[in-house]
């Protein structure tokens, strides 16, 4: 875990979901190896040429943005996929239901942490598939909002994503607040964090829930 940027009185923790909020490899690259699959299946490509298209292009991408990354629904949009249509596949491809499961120490982190902060979910996928998988983790209660692909038709890092869930935390909230009230957390530098350090929320980078779990011992 690495912390950066800390406010002294955070009200918001911002948290991505996939990789973040569970730890399970396995679902991590189904969902992006299913959307490669059914993106080659569509255009005539072998699985494994595909992937190696895709791979190369992060490649390509991170030598030309300082070893940056790229998440996948932008990265399509290079090879004409808009992000309506990656909106459509993921609501179509994904069953957390099939990898995950109720995590019960998880459950009583955050419970910890919803006495003290208002919490909300930002994610690069539907809300619709999103909610499914707080649900079968058992933690959905714990965030009344998602901000998802579809809610601002945009993938992080974006400036608009990060506009809305502080809108969305302000309203509930009653009051307006900033950015420095916030904290992203997130598996992925440049993904979750970067941007929202930028902007002036505080950051935390973690490997999976585990991590999330230590999260009282820093916040509370």
């Amino acid at each position: 875990m690495q912390t950066f940027n800390l406010p002294q009185n955070p009200r918001i923790l911002i948290f991505d979901i996939d990789s973040t909020l569970y730890t399970c490899p396995e679902y991590a690259h189904e969902q992006i190896d299913s959307q490669i699959r059914h993106w080659a299946a569509l255009n005539g490509y072998s699985a494994e040429g595909a992937r190696n298209m895709i791979a190369d292009f992060r490649r390509k991408w991170a030598a030309e943005h300082d070893g940056q990354k790229i998440s996948l629904g932008n990265l399509f949009k290079f090879f004409g996929v808009s992000i309506e249509t990656s909106i459509e596949w993921r609501k179509k491809l994904f069953d957390p239901a099939l990898y995950l499961h109720r995590d019960e120490k998880l459950i009583a982190a955050l419970a910890k942490l919803a006495k003290k902060f208002y919490m909300i979910c930002v994610t690069n996928n539907p809300v619709e598939p999103a909610r499914k998988t707080l649900e079968v983790i058992g933690i959905s209660g714990f965030f009344p909002e998602i901000v998802g692909l579809d809610t601002c038709m945009a993938s992080k890092p974006s400036k608009k994503i990060l506009d809305k869930a502080l809108e969305l935390s302000s309203s509930h909230l009653g009051e307006a607040l900033s950015y420095s009230d916030c904290i992203s957390i997130g598996d992925r530098y440049d993904i979750d964090l970067a941007l929202a350090i930028e902007l002036g929320m505080g950051g935390i980078l973690v490997s999976g829930s585990e991590e999330v779990c230590n999260l009282c011992d820093i916040l509370l």
